[in-house]
């Protein structure tokens, strides 16, 4: 499966089609999509939602999707990686929290994240106003008038998504069921082995396996450890939680246990990450 790369820590995409033309990818950064006219389905992690104006799509890096076009459709795509939030992340254990809600939950099963008319109109009415921006980098005041328009739509994303009610897990053959409930789940170890996820979704041990590879190219037990590598990476260059802090986040016996498996993926100490990455910018 293909994988796109963002070489920038953010742009902004607006264009319209009436065929999609890429084949289903993956990405390295994540993607805020606005439908801004048209119809037709958005496929997404294995699943398909109907999609029109208005709507509004969250995909993140470990995700599958692609679009199937029924009428000439207008879409616009933000997109960012997390090197973007990092001064963001910085300010304060609210916004941090409001990030981690909007990107690091399973928003990706619920189809748009908005639904009520007056929601859409605030965030398109947002956008208009980003993509003016976007047109004037050299503006002395692109990056605070850019980061602030971003911080308004992401919270009331986020708002949006903790105000629905929690989703049912539709079926258990559905390869969005089990990505939902790893994202649920990502802090609990316990839940997340191989064992008990055959049992939450009555497969044996070994097909489960199986069959989330057949779906998403990718290794269960690997998808499981890329995606708290990933939020473990975010930690420690995006917050001030201390390696006990996050080893107790995440379900790690303790500091050292945490500092081996962390070293284990990366090649570095969570030390040496964070200080690496401190010293970079």
């Amino acid at each position: 499966m293909k994988r796109y790369i963002l070489h920038t820590a953010f742009n902004i995409y607006h264009f319209e089609a009436t065929q999609w033309e890429h084949s289903v990818h993956k990405h390295t950064y994540f993607e805020i999509i606005f439908i801004l006219k048209g119809q037709g389905q958005h496929n997404l992690n294995g699943n398909s939602y109907d999609y029109s104006e208005g709507d509004v799509f969250l995909v993140g890096p470990e995700d599958f999707h692609d679009f199937e076009i029924a009428t000439l459709t207008e879409f616009c795509f933000i997109r960012f990686n997390e090197s973007f939030l990092k001064h963001s992340t910085q300010e304060g254990n609210t916004w941090q929290k409001i990030v981690d809600s909007l990107l690091y939950t399973s928003s990706q099963s619920r189809g748009s994240i908005v639904h009520e008319l007056s929601e859409k109109q605030k965030l398109h009415h947002l956008l208009y106003v980003l993509e003016s921006e976007y047109q004037r980098p050299e503006s002395q005041y692109f990056e605070i008038i850019r980061d602030n328009l971003m911080r308004s739509i992401m919270v009331i994303l986020a708002r949006n998504l903790l105000g629905q009610s929690a989703s049912p897990i539709a079926t258990n053959d559905s390869v969005e069921a089990i990505l939902r409930y790893i994202k649920q789940h990502i802090y609990e170890p316990s839940l997340l082995t191989i064992e008990h996820l055959a049992e939450v979704f009555h497969y044996s041990p070994a097909y489960i396996s199986i069959f989330f590879k057949r779906h998403t190219g990718e290794p269960l037990k690997q998808y499981i450890t890329k995606l708290k590598m990933s939020l473990i990476e975010a930690r420690l260059q995006y917050s001030q939680h201390s390696l006990t802090e996050i080893a107790d986040e995440f379900g790690f016996t303790d500091e050292s246990h945490f500092c081996k498996q962390f070293r284990k993926y990366t090649g570095k100490t969570p030390t040496a990450f964070r200080k690496k990455r401190t010293n970079s910018t």
